[in-house]
Formats: C-alpha cells, sequence, structure tokens
C-alpha cells in the first residue's frame, strides 16, 4: 500500500482538514496497530472568503477560527496533521534506472526532473518523492518506479502559516487523495493486478475529485468544480429558494438520485419533481466528468480497466449515488464509510453526513505524511 511516511508516526496529536467551506478536526488514539479510538471531533463554517478553491484567501482568519475551536473543543495537544487538496499539488510516476545511487537519484528527481513536469518555476515548489519498487522494462532495464509530489510554496507556506497562527506544531503535511488512498486501504487491497485499477471518487463542497489507482499506487488524477454545493443549490432554485454558502447536510443526506428514470428525457428535466430533474442535471454532469477521466485514463493505460468505483467525501451520503454512478457508466460503485474504514473505533452516535467529512484528517493523523512540511525542498 502507497504513502509517503517520511517523519514517523506521532502517537499523540489532531488532524485537521481545511475546505472552503469548513475545518473539520479529529483527535484519534491508537488502539494496538491498526485500530483507533475516536477521542473528539469538531466541524466549524469559516467566513466567507477565507478559504476559496483550495487556496487560503486569509490564514489569520483561518488561524483564529481554528484556534477557537480547539478551545471549544477542550484540544491541548499541539502536534497536528493536514493534508492539501489535490488540485494544488502535482504528482507524477517517473521511471529511472535502478542502478542511480541514492544520493544522485534524489538530486536528478529534485531537481532536473522536476524541473521538466512543473507547471510552475521549480524555485517556487516543495518537491518531494517516495520510491516505490522495482522492475524489468521491455529493453531488460531494471528500472525504479518514483513517485514525486511538488505544491507551490505559496499554497504549503498559507498551510503553515494558519497553523502557527493557531499555535499547533505542524507535524504531517500530505495530500488527500493519498490519505484517501490509505483510508481505502481494506477496499483497494480485493484489486492487486496491474489490469484492476479502482477509482476513488471524493465529492466535496465545490469540487469532485477523481483518483485513479492501480495496486494502491495514483496513477491518474483530476478535479472539477461539481460539487455538494451545486448539487444542493440546483434543488433550491428548483423550489423557487435562494442558493446557501454552506451545505445543509440534513438536505444533503436525504437526497435520493431517482436512479429508475435515467433516459434522456429525465436528464434534460422530465419526469419526477423539479428537485428530482435539477438533482438528474448536476449528478449526470459529474458522471459525464468521470466518464471523461475514466475514459482518458484508460486510453493512456492500455489493458488496465477500472472496475470499481469507491465514493467518500460529504456527496457520498446521497442516496442511491451509488447506483445511479454504476447504471450510467457500467462500473461497480460504493459509498465507503471512512471511519469504519480506517478502523476507528467510535462510542458516539455520528451521523454518515458528518462521518464522510473526517477522512482525510483521521488517516493523516497516523499514517505518514512530510514531517513539518516536504522534507526535500
Amino acid at each position: 500500500m502507497f504513502g509517503l511516511k517520511f517523519g514517523g508516526k506521532s502517537k499523540k496529536g489532531i488532524g485537521i482538514e481545511i475546505t472552503s467551506e469548513k475545518v473539520n478536526l479529529v483527535q484519534l488514539r491508537r488502539k494496538g496497530q491498526s485500530s483507533y479510538k475516536l477521542v473528539t471531533y469538531g466541524s466549524v463554517e469559516l467566513p466567507e472568503g477565507t478559504v476559496e478553491e483550495g487556496r487560503i484567501l486569509d490564514p489569520v482568519a483561518l488561524g483564529e477560527v481554528i484556534r477557537s475551536l480547539l478551545a471549544d473543543k477542550k484540544i491541548k495537544v499541539k502536534k497536528v496533521a493536514t493534508a492539501l487538496p489535490g488540485r494544488e499539488t502535482v504528482s507524477r510516476l517517473i521511471r529511472l534506472p535502478a542502478e542511480i545511487p541514492d544520493i544522485e537519484l534524489r538530486e536528478m528527481v529534485l531537481n532536473q526532473e522536476a524541473s521538466l513536469y512543473l507547471p510552475f518555476p521549480r524555485e517556487d515548489a516543495d518537491v518531494d518523492y517516495q520510491k516505490l519498487g522495482t522492475a524489468l522494462d521491455d529493453d531488460g532495464i531494471e528500472r525504479i518506479e518514483i513517485l514525486m509530489v511538488a505544491t507551490p510554496k505559496e499554497v504549503t507556506d498559507s498551510y503553515m502559516q494558519a497553523l502557527e497562527i493557531a499555535q499547533l506544531q505542524v507535524d504531517v503535511v500530505e495530500v488527500s487523495s493519498f490519505a484517501l488512498i490509505r483510508a481505502m486501504h481494506n477496499e483497494l487491497s480485493r484489486f492487486s493486478t496491474l489490469a484492476e485499477a479502482v477509482a476513488i471518487v471524493d465529492i466535496e463542497y465545490e469540487a469532485t475529485e477523481i483518483t485513479v489507482t492501480v495496486d494502491g499506487v495514483p496513477q491518474f488524477s483530476r478535479t472539477f468544480p461539481i460539487g455538494t454545493a451545486q448539487i444542493q443549490n440546483a434543488q433550491l432554485r428548483a423550489i423557487n429558494l435562494p442558493p446557501r454558502r454552506t451545505t445543509d447536510m440534513e438536505m444533503l443526506s436525504s437526497t435520493v438520485v431517482p436512479v429508475q428514470s435515467m433516459d434522456t428525457a429525465s436528464l434534460a428535466g422530465g419526469g419526477g419533481t423539479p428537485g428530482d430533474a435539477a438533482i438528474m442535471r448536476v449528478v449526470g454532469d459529474l458522471s459525464d466528468e468521470l466518464r471523461r477521466s475514466i475514459d482518458f485514463y484508460t486510453s493512456q493505460s492500455p489493458g488496465s480497466d477500472v472496475v470499481q468505483l469507491l465514493i467518500a467525501g460529504p456527496g457520498a451520503c446521497i442516496g442511491q449515488l451509488n447506483e445511479f454512478f454504476s447504471q450510467r457508466l457500467g462500473i461497480a460503485a460504493i459509498a465507503v464509510d471512512p471511519l469504519t474504514a480506517v478502523g476507528v473505533t467510535v462510542d458516539m452516535d455520528i451521523p454518515i453526513q458528518e462521518r464522510n467529512g473526517y477522512v482525510c484528517c483521521s488517516r493523516s493523523r497516523f499514517e505518514g505524511g512530510l514531517k513539518g512540511r516536504y522534507v526535500y525542498t
């Protein structure tokens, strides 16, 4: 199972996920090697304009919100793990000759190779990498496969600044899609051949990210601007109510995709209630984007078909969404309860619409990431 684990594992600390809508917080306690107990959790909405499209616009305001949430939850520990949004990162699989010494390999990946793949100047990026394994290529040459990850320094710096304002010590920084991959370990382990790819579909507030993995290694990722906000506000407009800036989780969890009428007429607005027709239009657009992403991946990776969709994020609580995707895409789809997937024991009753928001921050806390910030800069 792939994971960035450069910094070791802290036994005490919290996980924080920062979205455009809210901050999610989780504190876990380890119970053995692979299970955890939920100590406390919390969530707080952010003022408008604090974070937009994964970028922190006001680190000071964000830091104060986090500090207030910590005080409200009476959390005293200072070490924190967090995850950067996938849309702000660049990841590439690189194959290099296996005989290259580690010191030379480090220099080659972090500077020469990074400069080839980054859409921004190398000096403006935080870059790291993970060696995945070796294999013979078609010419019989042994090559090492490397996953390189980079983020603009201004993005990393804004996260660090906000957490420092909250008086926290940043212990782990990683990428949200990698945390999701580890959270889905049990599901992904059922597909371990190069011919079986699994797509993790993370439906968040203002966007959805699809990450295609093979044997637990990310191969392709894409983010597009359709999320729970668009689904909710389409329903509200259909019944002549004004849109809302934040997600009504009760409304979202009570939303049901009418899978029984997925013909062209229904997608155009025919049949059912106006709210049903609005839902169908948005999730229809969402499934079309997933199809384009999957088709692109398979065109670049002949012989490796996507055989499973794992649905995560707040949008995973939408009723019958997995059935809708299965019928539209012809691929088996299931919604994954993140806390169960991670192996967290929960003594309190947490509604599924809330559970879905805690996957990244809970897995990041104990399962890797980059200590402090990207180790290699």
